[in-house]
């Protein structure tokens, strides 16, 4: 269940032969380069205004028609695939259902081939990389598992209150359902979307939201509702909200690109730049066959007029925690791993360095790498800058149980380092 990007609209027609002369005589009306265009883009835009109401089984003998008839539309490919994937999660037959991811699979492939990379396309691609979806139940209760597949065949036909209905059903009976709420709140959004009327407009959205919260509630470290949630809010015009949403989606899942998507679509809409601060280490490591660990740090640092000699303090560091740091801080993990605690031990010993040195005016600047760094540590946001610019598999075992402690920081980071507004 992803979001769809704002649609066009179609109608096709086929023209045409006269009876003349008493009806006996049929001829050919000639027809003109203009009226093929025109019938074309008609048809074109009766498939988008299907495709933007939801009626995805509806829009895809038109969409096939359409890439027959002109084989370079790249939007057309793109609802195509998209609309064929959708269609596919409500297909019983196994076999059937995978021809049809198959089949949504060539059609975004080909938007891709033509030059297409929108999100929806990125999102059709990835959907169709992982195992098909359908083949797992929503609920391990039945009841409610039937009542989710009822909603998703409704959303196919585009009976959005019908799927709002069939996914409340199945939240009753089973109320730790997190795509019920989730999918619910996709529903008022696509309603949301498609009203015409202000007010009825942010009614929907503000619905949408309300249920995006309750899917939040039972499982926050999902990405798809705190990114759904976003997706409206930027539709309300509340751009600063949205911001935090996506950033929540990142926080929820980092190794998950959806996140991130959002946040570069709201960043590209509001005109803000986004960049994580640059600091370069200059130390290399590498750990022998025996498990000792070898620093190089190149001797003219030390006197570098920019504080850069600093740095051997993060070689110290590093050192020390592979020797004995490790087997003492955790001692029911067998095996050395690096860990958060390490790189920010590390990295803050050069910053407590480096900030000393300027403040006795043994230097009078700092580099670049070193002022960020600096910056970083006063604000008491290293480990947010660690977890998402330089994570390895080692301290990516530390996420969780920081993220559940310091979700707070973590948007700090973003917000203040991250997005430069």
């Amino acid at each position: 269940m992803t979001r769809q990007n704002s649609m066009l609209r179609h109608k096709n027609r086929i023209a045409v032969c006269a009876l003349v002369l008493l009806g006996v005589i049929i001829c050919n009306v000639p027809r003109t380069q203009a009226q093929d265009t025109a019938d074309y883009q008609k048809e074109r835009e009766r498939a988008m205004l299907l495709y933007d109401q939801n009626k995805f089984a509806d829009a895809i003998p038109i969409l096939e028609k359409l890439v027959k008839i002109k084989s370079d539309d790249v939007v057309i490919w793109e609802r195509l695939g998209w609309s064929t994937l959708v269609v596919a999660g409500s297909i019983k037959d196994p076999t059937a259902r995978k021809q049809a991811r198959d089949h949504a699979r060539a059609a975004l492939l080909r938007a891709k081939e033509l030059g297409g990379n929108s999100e929806l396309l990125r999102e059709g691609l990835d959907s169709l990389s992982k195992p098909d979806p359908t083949d797992l139940a929503f609920s391990s209760n039945k009841e409610a598992d039937a009542a989710m597949r009822e909603g998703e065949e409704a959303h196919t036909r585009g009976d959005l209150d019908k799927a709002i209905a069939d996914y409340q059903r199945a939240l009753q009976l089973d109320p730790k359902l997190y795509f019920a709420p989730l999918f619910i709140g996709d529903m008022y959004y696509k309603k949301g979307y498609q009203a015409s009327d202000p007010r009825a407009k942010n009614e929907l959205l503000d619905k949408a939201g309300e249920w995006f919260a309750k899917a939040i509630a039972i499982e926050e470290n999902i990405e798809t509702a705190h990114r759904y949630w976003g997706d409206s809010l930027m539709l309300q015009g509340k751009q600063q909200e949205a911001m935090m949403k996506f950033v929540d989606a990142i926080i929820a899942e980092p190794g998950n690109r959806n996140g991130y998507m959002g946040l570069s679509q709201w960043a590209g809409r509001n005109q803000v730049n986004m960049a994580h601060p640059k600091i370069d280490i200059p130390v290399k490591l590498s750990m022998t066959a025996d498990k000792k660990l070898e620093v190089s740090f190149d001797p003219a640092l030390k006197d570098s007029a920019d504080g850069s000699g600093a740095w051997e303090q993060y070689g110290v560091v590093r050192s020390r925690w592979v020797a004995e740091g490790f087997a003492k801080a955790y001692p029911n993990e067998p095996t050395y791993r690096h860990t958060l605690r390490e790189e920010t031990e590390a990295l803050r010993a050069v910053a407590e360095t480096a900030s000393s040195w300027l403040k006795s005016g043994k230097v009078k600047s700092l580099s670049p790498s070193l002022a960020a760094l600096v910056k970083l540590n006063e604000a008491g946001l290293i480990e947010p800058f660690i977890f998402f610019t330089h994570v390895d598999q080692g301290i990516a075992r530390d996420y969780p149980a920081y993220r559940q402690a310091n979700r707070d920081k973590l948007r700090r980071y973003w917000k203040e380092f991250v997005i430069q507004q």
